[in-house]
């Protein structure tokens, strides 16, 4: 499929006709390339990149979903809502949603070439408790990874919620790293538990994802850096649950992250 077909299916919400990665010779770094092209589309109709979404670096769903690495996608202004504990989204022209509850870092600096995880840190400004609604454009969320990649990396929206500075919690990487290693979140389908996690899913922590990530972004030929306000939410501590309008879900974290809670329109 082309980028305008990519991007006509992304607004809209309807399924796709055929997966990308049934093309022969259509990989991992080719669908990466194809992402970006669909990103420079969507920024000459006015849409404004606001950061990134990283994507299963929650090892223990890899098998489930038969994806078996991380993944990257852009976050934009049409799809970043931030809220101070609680908060609506539309699913309106989304495809299959689910909802990921995930640890969100805010930058206030571009990271050092190089970066280890001290000079992550240094260029954090906050971080923050994140609903993440994922979908996916094939049926039954049977996919390839570079299908994922391709999908825009199933991101469809983002809500933000308490962001804390991150020297208010920590000192150093260290601190922050064995922080949000050691949370805990539960995440509740109104006022029922479906599922618990914790920081260390995904990578071991959400500090690690995002450095992962950083490595990542600057190995893709054309992909932007890390900027100063840019938002990355690290991947989901559970499963990906399926969400409808209507419905109320909670995820209730432990320090050094607030609770957040979602309404569906």
């Amino acid at each position: 499929m082309t980028p305008q077909i990519l991007l006509a299916h992304a607004d809209s919400g309807q399924p796709w006709p055929e997966a990308p990665g049934a093309t022969p010779g259509f990989d991992v770094p080719a669908a990466y390339q194809q992402a970006l092209q669909v990103r420079a589309l969507r920024i000459a109709r006015g849409e404004r990149p606001r950061g990134y979404k990283i994507g299963f670096t929650n090892r223990q769903i890899w098998p489930r979903y038969n994806v078996f690495a991380p993944i990257w996608g852009t976050v934009w202004h049409t799809t970043l809502t931030f809220c101070e504990g609680e908060g609506s989204l539309s699913l309106d022209a989304t495809c299959q949603p689910r909802l990921e509850p995930e640890a969100v870092f805010g930058m206030q600096a571009t990271p050092a070439p190089e970066a280890s995880l001290d000079d992550l840190f240094e260029a954090l400004d906050w971080v923050a408790p994140g609903f993440e609604v994922v979908q996916s454009h094939l049926p039954g969320w049977k996919f390839t990874a570079p299908d994922t990649v391709a999908d825009g990396s199933l991101h469809a929206r983002l809500l933000v919620g308490r962001r804390r500075p991150v020297r208010e919690i920590a000192t150093n990487a260290r601190e922050l790293d064995a922080l949000l290693a050691g949370a805990r979140v539960a995440l509740q389908k109104d006022a029922a538990v479906v599922e618990s996690g914790c920081g260390a899913n995904v990578l071991d922590s959400p500090l690690r994802a995002l450095h992962h990530f950083l490595c990542e972004l600057r190995q893709c030929p054309g992909a932007p850096d890390l900027l100063p306000g840019d938002v990355i939410t690290t991947g989901t501590w559970t499963d990906a649950w399926p969400v409808a309008p209507g419905e109320q879900w909670t995820a209730a974290f432990s320090t050094p992250l607030s609770d957040l809670r979602v309404r569906f329109d």
